[in-house]
């Protein structure tokens, strides 16, 4: 399973011209299933992404998760991260989980966020989204587990 996280001002997801979820200060959450991914693993991840220290103390040092920071998350399916890019001039994504086990695992995850008491917002999974960001830094950061 994959996260690319970005620290952000603020982010929006839009489906056929309405907004989906939005946040304010917080974390983009562009997640990736792949097969053989499963609870375990996203509780791991979701984990990894709330505890990440991306954002700034009052001396300006990366010390702060994004509760600590008073944040909230938007976490939007991307099966694309699940690409093998390795050869070729054409991704594969025969790496992917099934679309109904992406998305069992996709709303589990974001299920993990908001019992850590984070405030989350969601795309529409499998729907051709409009991801609207301000990125903070910019800050970017891929995890896998």
């Amino acid at each position: 399973m994959i996260a690319l996280i970005q620290r952000v001002l603020n982010a929006s997801v839009t489906v056929d011209e309405t907004v989906t979820g939005e946040i304010g200060q917080g974390l983009l959450i562009l997640l990736g299933v792949e097969k053989g991914d499963d609870e375990k693993r996203a509780g791991r991840l979701a984990e990894r992404v709330l505890g990440y220290r991306i954002f700034s103390d009052e001396n300006g040092k990366m010390n702060l998760n994004v509760q600590q920071a008073g944040g909230s998350v938007l976490v939007v399916s991307q099966f694309t991260l699940a690409a093998d890019t390795q050869k070729g001039m054409r991704p594969s994504f025969s790496g992917g989980a099934e679309p109904a086990e992406a998305e069992r695992l996709y709303r589990y995850f974001s299920d993990c966020c908001r019992q850590q008491g984070i405030t989350t917002a969601n795309g529409r999974f499998a729907a051709d989204m409009k991801v609207a960001l301000v990125n903070d830094g910019p800050v970017t950061f891929w995890l896998q587990v």
